[in-house]
């Protein structure tokens, strides 16, 4: 071969020490096609591997859904593809599963992994928007017998330092599901007064501290930029007053979560969702959504009883259904998971 044609050779990121800290660092866990065994181990631990995602109630979700082969299913929240690649499984090639999900990012990576294990477009299709905007989809792909949305953000996203969803390690304030839309979190901050952060931290996380905790971000909030000044600040503030490590690390991520629910608007998609599931649902089609905070769970809980007792659903669930105790210790991030289903009328 000719040299000046030879593929230039890209060389693996060194790292410190004898294992891997950053999650640029984490190559084999980013590559699980080609390192297995790593994976293994990583789970094994009760961690999720860098740059991947464990579905969550996977077993709960095929029985409730009842997927089998030929029915159309909308997965409405695609992420990493590790529900929809279970329920292509159970479909045997029959049928069609439509995949959307909002982030540019994500989307073409969770594309590529379910096409490299066969499923083409004969069976799989994807398309890139904000799930607000179903009611679009069947007048492309007809009504659905089966619709499912995981509401978590993604390990991919949170364990990304870059996309800025995480305060374990410092990145750029952002929090976008979609980062080419919108505005990051900490351009946000600035825009708003006292009044408005105290909203927004007790509406959209139930944060107890929203006062004290919103007059120091309004006094700072010039010189909050990456997800370690916020996180520096929130600490700071409650430095007294939150003395248990575990109710400061919740402060936290409550503050954090309040932000990101803002920044992408995701209680008022969350209600256009809901609003228009009937419509796309065909008759005894059924819908299963899992949330992952209190917030989330009473829309989709008053949304399912107010169908229910308007006929539109024949069957909402009794109460949620939990992971149970061994799917919470082999997958942590699972534990504050809820999964409520419906049934359309017919």
């Amino acid at each position: 071969m000719d040299e000046n044609n030879k593929e230039k050779h890209i060389r693996r990121v060194r790292y410190n020490g004898s294992h891997p800290r950053t999650f640029a660092e984490k190559y084999k866990e980013l590559s699980p096609d080609q390192y297995g065994e790593t994976i293994e181990k990583v789970v094994s631990r009760g961690q999720t591997p860098a740059g991947t995602h464990i579905p969550i109630c996977p077993a709960e979700i095929l029985q409730v859904l009842d997927i089998r082969p030929g029915i159309n299913v909308l997965d409405a929240t695609l992420g990493y593809g590790g529900h929809s690649g279970l329920i292509l499984e159970k479909m045997e090639g029959q049928g069609l599963l439509v995949g959307v999900d909002v982030d540019p990012l994500e989307l073409p990576k969770a594309e590529a992994r379910l096409r490299r294990v066969g499923w083409d477009e004969s069976v799989f299709k994807t398309r890139r928007m904000n799930f607000a905007a179903i009611a679009s989809l069947s007048f492309e792909f007809g009504q659905f017998d089966a619709v499912l949305a995981d509401l978590g953000v993604s390990s991919m996203q949170l364990d990304n330092p870059e996309r800025g969803f995480t305060f374990k390690v410092k990145g750029p304030l952002d929090l976008r599901l979609n980062p080419n839309k919108g505005v990051p979190a900490s351009e946000m901050i600035q825009k708003m007064n006292e009044e408005a952060l105290s909203t927004v931290l007790f509406a959209n996380a139930d944060e107890p501290h929203h006062l004290r905790l919103a007059a120091a971000i309004y006094k700072k909030r010039f010189e909050i930029h990456t997800t370690q000044d916020l996180n520096n600040l929130i600490r700071h503030s409650l430095q007294g007053v939150v003395n248990n490590a575990d109710d400061m690390k919740k402060a936290v991520q409550c503050c954090f979560q309040a932000f990101r629910i803002a920044v992408n608007e995701e209680f008022v998609v969350l209600d256009r969702f809901l609003d228009a599931l009937p419509f796309i649902l065909s008759p005894k089609g059924k819908v299963a959504i899992l949330t992952f905070h209190s917030g989330e769970d009473r829309r989709v809980k008053k949304s399912f009883q107010q169908f229910y007792r308007t006929g539109i659903f024949s069957e909402i669930s009794d109460g949620c259904i939990r992971p149970s105790f061994e799917e919470q210790e082999n997958n942590p991030r699972s534990r504050c998971a809820k999964l409520r289903y419906a049934t359309r009328a017919e």
